[in-house]
């Protein structure tokens, strides 16, 4: 089955400053990915790349079964893009505007486009046609914007930080929407997001990068389910690294924590050791920080 977004092997350079190094990222029909890092890491700039705004000095980028990146025709891209949804970590649309009139500017831009959706998503969201942008929370923008994104038939979201600024009762019921869009096995998501708790609910992977390079990329249920955190004695960790492979140790002033791939089978070869269950958080810090 055809990935809705292949990136492969991808190299920019932005500056002095930042580049992405030989980013392999994918999302299939039917999945939810989550994608990590800190501050600067690289998740804005891959979302970029993948929609054709940021040149590429290596490698390539298939959306929607089809070559893309900023080189192709301004039709191709217009084609394209309307069957992705994106939401910003900051409201993008005019802020003098009315929804109402926001959504007068944007119909055009996509062809599917559904009136009734848009205003029974907006109605559940509590948000009047007649409100302006710059009247909106940014709670109630990053609403806004996913009530355009789900409105226009899109195949694949591309999310970037988009339950930042909900509160929990608002982030449960986003991602409920999330996971309902993609259960027809059809369509997908990207999800770039701080709040790792979000993605154990919804990601069905999990993507980390790190310095323009991606760290890891492995099952949610790999992190969540399986994956452990060890607390021993700074004189077992040597131990503990020659056999477990694939641990990731960072020590502490009297003690040392080790992340370990599978906590069932760890406890079974060191019973006398402490393992919790670990999150998408604390592996994210592990392979940051961790060392063998």
């Amino acid at each position: 089955m055809t990935n809705l977004l292949d990136i492969r092997h991808v190299s920019c350079d932005l500056g002095d400053s930042f580049a992405l190094h030989d980013v392999n990222l994918a999302v299939a029909p039917g999945e939810i990915v989550g994608f990590v890092g800190a501050n600067g890491a690289g998740k804005t700039t891959t979302i970029r790349v993948a929609l054709g705004l940021q040149h590429i000095g290596a490698g390539e980028v298939e959306l929607l079964g089809e070559p893309f990146g900023a080189d192709v025709s301004d039709q191709v891209q217009r084609v394209v893009r309307s069957r992705i949804g994106v939401v910003l970590d900051t409201c993008p649309f005019p802020s003098e505007l009315r929804i109402c009139q926001v959504v007068t500017c944007l119909k055009p831009a996509f062809p599917q486009w559904d009136d009734s959706l848009f205003d029974g998503l907006i109605a559940q969201f509590a948000i009047s046609p007649k409100t302006k942008v710059k009247e909106l929370s940014r709670g109630m923008g990053m609403k806004l914007q996913i009530a355009v994104a789900l409105s226009h038939g899109a195949d694949l979201l591309l999310l970037d930080e988009a339950t930042a600024g909900l509160d929990p009762l608002a982030r449960d019921e986003i991602l409920e929407m999330l996971q309902e869009f993609v259960g027809d096995g059809e369509r997908g998501v990207l999800l770039s997001s701080h709040i790792t708790s979000d993605l154990e609910r919804a990601a069905d992977r999990v993507v980390g990068i790190d310095a323009g390079r991606i760290i890891f990329d492995v099952p949610r249920e790999a992190i969540t389910d399986t994956a452990g955190i060890a607390h021993c004695a700074a004189d077992q960790v040597a131990e503990i690294l020659e056999c477990v492979s694939d641990a990731r140790a960072v020590k502490r002033e009297f003690s040392c924590d080790v992340l370990v791939p599978n906590r069932f089978e760890f406890s079974q070869a060191f019973p006398e050791v402490a393992c919790d269950r670990a999150n998408v958080g604390d592996y994210l810090h592990f392979m940051l920080k961790g060392g063998r």
